[in-house]
């Protein structure tokens, strides 16, 4: 996919109705989006299909819903407000702002995509007998190539975790890296800039300054004792949340990719010391699953092992996915160690332990979690689901090919006409399939065009009903993906519908 694709993405994104600027009548606000009608709805979609896969096919997970506002204590405990921060960079010409590890990460890029054609010019030399471990194994350029990136990374794991970012500069002076704005080389020094966005509470309520949480993982930590004690949960066992969370990105950029607002779905999953290795594994595997689990090719997701590790894990991996500006994070798999409860116990004074009963013993629990941005997963989807398609015909189509079960309508209801009772008959079927799908209602235009805007929304299913439908009770479906018309029974649409829009259908691939 190409950057044209992703300017195809924005603005169809808007056009129809799934993500608009925020205050746009007021020029907008920078890094700030708001969902429209068919927005809501498939970000709602997508959290139901986390949730059940979490929740309710896992008997030893449970959910929560913890609070934005939390004393400010909580974020000194967990070491967000002494260490929160990225390295940026300037660029003195352009006047632009930087994470300085990813400029240098883009540039890691380029080494992978040359590995990656040289794969593909040997896939159409060897055609069938081509073996790609073997070659990537025995070829000197990929050798080099991943040689290049080992250094690279080697190198920046040092000066970030040496806190000496003057090794950050001088590795993206010597990379020969430039503003992607203005072609410049003139950078300023990296600095540490905290993301945190603070806030004020009434003098009364005892706390002046309080923070918009940056992450919805210490509302699940301050709440286990809770939940282990009241749902008598054993281990091991999680928690689940989705939820709002605020970073005061200074580079915030490439759509809903990176804001300041966004919406995580979390899993805090707890374990006995000396298993976390066996559950991050599990983990690792179970979430790429479902992803993959969506239809998208697994050719466009990778992993990819953390350069520097955060403060409270012991390993690290993110999932990341080939979006049409490159391979970018979508979720992240961590192993936390006993890192957090242990500091919230250490600031309140409370014991946060767990007692094992086969072991005799008491313990704090070491956490692996599994954290996924919403705001990030509604853009694979939409990235990966637009087509320009060409049609027999020589004309072409916009569809959006969103998974049925994701998708922000089940079914369209059309009446051929708006008359001769076709209007009256199509809403006693909307009105009837209303109370298990979302169904959308037209009438306007012809039938092709109303089919065309369907397939740009992404609605499985058009239902029309003409003057036959008044005589012998069927109508004609219309298949979205390969256009295909069938005529059925009105009776029958329930089960058509279902078969392909089921969120059940969706879970069972999990099982």
């Amino acid at each position: 996919m190409s950057e044209e694709h992703f300017k195809n993405v924005i603005s169809h994104a808007k056009e129809y109705g799934f993500v608009f600027p925020s205050s746009e009548i007021y020029d907008g606000l920078a890094a700030v989006y708001d969902y429209g009608q068919n927005g809501v709805e498939l970000k709602k979609n997508i959290r139901e299909y986390w949730w059940k896969s979490m929740v309710q096919l896992h008997e030893n997970i449970v959910g929560i819903d913890a609070s934005i506002f939390m004393a400010p204590k909580v974020w000194k405990a967990s070491g967000h407000i002494d260490g929160f921060s990225d390295p940026m960079i300037d660029n003195k010409d352009s006047k632009k702002r930087y994470r300085a590890d990813v400029l240098i990460e883009d540039y890691q890029e380029k080494y992978r995509i040359k590995n990656q054609k040289e794969i593909t010019k040997a896939k159409k030399r060897f055609g069938d007998d081509f073996d790609e471990a073997q070659f990537v194994a025995t070829n000197p350029n990929i050798a080099r190539n991943n040689a290049k990136i080992d250094e690279i990374d080697a190198r920046l794991k040092d000066g970030l975790e040496s806190g000496e970012l003057h090794k950050v500069k001088e590795l993206i002076e010597e990379l020969g890296i430039a503003c992607p704005v203005s072609g410049s080389k003139n950078w300023t020094d990296v600095r540490q800039f905290n993301l945190m966005y603070s806030t004020q509470m009434s003098a009364t309520d005892g706390e002046s300054q309080i923070y918009l949480r940056p992450e919805t993982a210490q509302g699940i930590f301050v709440n286990y004792l809770n939940v282990q004690k009241t749902g008598r949960m054993r281990l091991p066992f999680g928690i689940a949340q989705t939820g709002k969370a605020f970073r005061n990105e200074i580079v915030a950029r490439q759509f809903i990719m990176r804001m300041k607002e966004f919406e995580q779905m979390e899993m805090q999953f707890f374990v006995a010391p000396g298993e976390e290795q066996k559950w991050y594994d599990y983990w690792k595997e179970h979430r790429l699953k479902w992803h993959t689990n969506l239809g998208t090719n697994p050719a466009k997701y990778r992993y990819h092992d953390h350069v520097k590790m955060a403060h409270y894990a012991n390993n690290a991996v993110d999932i990341e996915y080939d979006f049409p500006f490159g391979f970018k994070e979508v979720e992240g798999i961590h192993s936390r160690t006993d890192f957090d409860l242990k500091q919230h116990e250490e600031f309140t004074g409370k014991k946060l332990q767990y007692f094992d009963n086969e072991r005799n013993e008491s313990y704090v629990p070491y956490v692996v979690e599994t954290s996924i941005g919403l705001d990030r997963m509604f853009l694979v989807l939409m990235s990966n689901a637009l087509e320009e398609e060409k049609l027999e015909d020589g004309q072409t189509r916009t569809l959006l090919r969103l998974p049925a079960a994701l998708a922000p309508y089940q079914c369209a209801i059309l009446p051929l006409t708006k008359k001769d009772g076709l209007p009256e008959m199509a809403r006693k079927i909307m009105k009837s399939l209303s109370l298990d799908f979302n169904c959308y209602y037209e009438e306007k235009d012809s039938i092709g065009k109303r089919y065309r805007r369907q397939d740009a929304i992404g609605t499985p299913f058009c239902i029309t009903i003409d003057h036959d439908s008044l005589t012998n009770e069927s109508v004609t479906v219309r298949y979205r993906d390969t256009m295909e018309q069938k005529r059925v029974k009105v009776s029958e649409l329930e089960s058509i519908i279902s078969q392909e829009v089921s969120m059940k259908k969706l879970l069972q691939g999990l099982m």
